[in-house]
């Protein structure tokens, strides 16, 4: 049935059993004998030579074929090879078979009946070995479509931000703003995801969601958004409406995660610890925390970026500006990362330049 050549190892002390399975395959040229006068010759055989199946005397000096089945179960090389055991003692077949023999013949054995054993345990054997070749190639096409699953899902990553920053970037093109501070605040927010230890899919999210902060800004009259000169009271209530606006824009079925958080983010990041901010005057941990972090984002990329209407800050003095907001505008605890953390948050800032 099986046209590849099988080879069979013997190992048995006495001749006359040799010989008896050589000349019982003499007929058969696709089965090759192999044979071990005692368990240390058939280990040296195996070192070169690794057989189909094993037909294993118990009962041998040196090595008895219990060793010798331990060794072969140790060693991942040899231990799926099918052994059949030879003996005449109920309690060394016991034995064998929990080691984890394939097969038991009594002795003193029957020629056919062995040989029928060996035949069926080597069709066993082949017919696993070809659903392990099936498995292996089975797994490679697996790893395979995964690897290209996940670099198909990697890549949509890569565009949904993409759109995410160039979604964030209408407002900013009205505005003073650059797209190059859409960027840092996103990965200034991925950043406070780390610090904090949020799991990696928030720190994506954080980093994909801020982008959206402002995008209410769309709906902001220009000769209001563009003004160099201090705003009218009246004009400060329409810009806050950029807010209320964003979260408008970004309201969306919730199995959509970015803009769910972006909307979130750009309703509440003027809101301030102490309740003073706006639109709803949200006080403490009921502003959001991703809010909370786009919040000191936002704020020190701004003071310390050019606009048209003043020269940026520097760190220094944006620094001690933003300290005397601490535990009123910013939340106290992100805000002491944030500054215990600086040298990471400038490394961005260098990073993404205007």
């Amino acid at each position: 049935m099986f046209e590849e050549v099988s080879k069979v190892l013997v190992v048995d002390d006495e001749p006359i059993n040799l010989e008896l399975v050589s000349a019982i395959f003499a007929d058969d040229p696709n089965t090759i004998i192999l044979t071990a006068e005692d368990g240390l010759q058939a280990v040296e055989i195996l070192k070169d030579n690794l057989p189909d199946i094993i037909v294993l005397d118990i009962r041998m000096p040196k090595m008895t074929g219990i060793e010798v089945l331990e060794y072969l179960k140790s060693d991942i090389a040899t231990s799926n090879i099918p052994v059949i055991v030879l003996s005449g003692d109920e309690h060394e077949k016991k034995k064998a078979l929990a080691i984890g023999a394939s097969d038991f013949v009594a002795k003193p054995f029957d020629a056919e009946e062995l040989k029928l054993r060996i035949i069926n345990n080597l069709k066993i054997k082949k017919y696993n070995d070809i659903i392990k070749d099936i498995n292996e190639v089975l797994q490679k096409e697996v790893m395979r479509k995964t690897k290209d699953l996940r670099e198909a899902l990697q890549l949509a990553r890569e565009a949904e931000y993409e759109m995410v920053l160039k979604f964030g970037m209408i407002s900013e093109f009205r505005d003073e703003e650059t797209g190059a501070h859409i960027r840092r605040i996103s990965f200034y927010a991925k950043l406070f995801g780390q610090l904090l230890g949020l799991l990696e899919e928030e720190q994506n999210l954080l980093l994909y969601a801020s982008p959206l902060h402002d995008v209410g800004k769309i709906g902001i009259p220009d000769n209001i958004l563009k003004k160099p000169g201090p705003l009218t009271p009246e004009e400060f209530e329409i810009i806050k409406l950029h807010t209320t606006i964003g979260a408008k824009i970004l309201d969306a079925d919730p199995r959509f995660m970015t803009l769910r958080a972006g909307k979130v983010i750009a309703e509440q990041h003027h809101e301030k610890w102490d309740g003073s901010g706006y639109p709803f005057k949200l006080k403490g941990e009921d502003i959001n925390l991703y809010a909370r972090i786009v919040a000191i984002s936002d704020v020190f990329d701004a003071m310390t970026s050019d606009r048209v209407y003043r020269p940026a800050f520097t760190v220094e003095q944006a620094v001690d500006i933003m300290k005397k907001g601490r535990g009123s505008h910013f939340d106290p605890q992100l805000f002491d990362i944030f500054i215990n953390n600086l040298d990471n948050f400038l490394d961005i800032k260098e990073k993404f330049k205007d």
